[in-house]
């Protein structure tokens, strides 16, 4: 179970569309429309655990042609995330909001968040530790992940409203970005690993 909590815990932290628009939303507009965002972050990202513990989501990828089009265009388009915030200049590279985006827009990203899904897969797919009750064993997960999944997020909506107040040098805000930029593409390298060859 240590083992469990410790791999969520690097699995989440990493950043994905989810944190880095958490971050961005806190950045543009403060706490309280950071707070209504994460709060259907936190929605949709239980309903796609929900999905990955009952089996739809292997139900999903179950289609080889299906797997590999969701792969490619979700590789893509973190690839495309890391490179925003990697060539983000000398501002931390969070995703941007025009307007702040509300409890549906945290869901609907989180819907569509490869990394969810990605996350969700291997967590319940793996790390067995309860093997007389697969149901306990479950729940038990998703308690273990909403405890982790609950203060790194804050951690990022703080670190959206703290950063942008800040007076960093350009040089390590650009240090920032990079390093942002180099964990997405680790994650993206595990997922792509994770779906080819570790079937």
């Amino acid at each position: 179970m240590l083992t469990f909590t410790i791999a969520i815990f690097f699995l989440l932290i990493t950043p994905g569309p989810g944190v880095l628009s958490l971050a961005g939303v806190g950045a543009a507009f403060g706490y309280r429309p950071g707070w209504a965002y994460g709060t259907g972050l936190f929605l949709g990202s239980n309903a796609v655990m929900l999905a990955a513990a009952t089996g739809l989501a292997a139900i999903f990828f179950a289609d080889e042609r299906t797997r590999i089009v969701f792969t490619i265009l979700s590789t893509g388009y973190l690839l495309y995330l890391a490179s925003r915030v990697a060539f983000a200049g000398s501002k931390v590279g969070f995703i941007a909001a025009e307007k702040p985006p509300g409890i549906w827009g945290g869901i609907t990203l989180q819907i569509i968040n490869p990394k969810a899904y990605a996350v969700g897969t291997f967590v319940f797919s793996n790390f067995p530790f309860w093997p007389d009750s697969l149901v306990f064993e479950a729940s038990l997960k998703f308690l273990l992940l909403n405890a982790v999944w609950i203060p790194i997020h804050i951690l990022w909506l703080g670190a959206g409203v703290s950063l942008q107040r800040m007076q960093l040098s350009p040089v390590v805000q650009q240090r920032i970005n990079r390093t942002m930029a180099l964990m997405m593409v680790v994650v993206v390298g595990l997922a792509v690993w994770t779906s080819f060859y570790n079937r």
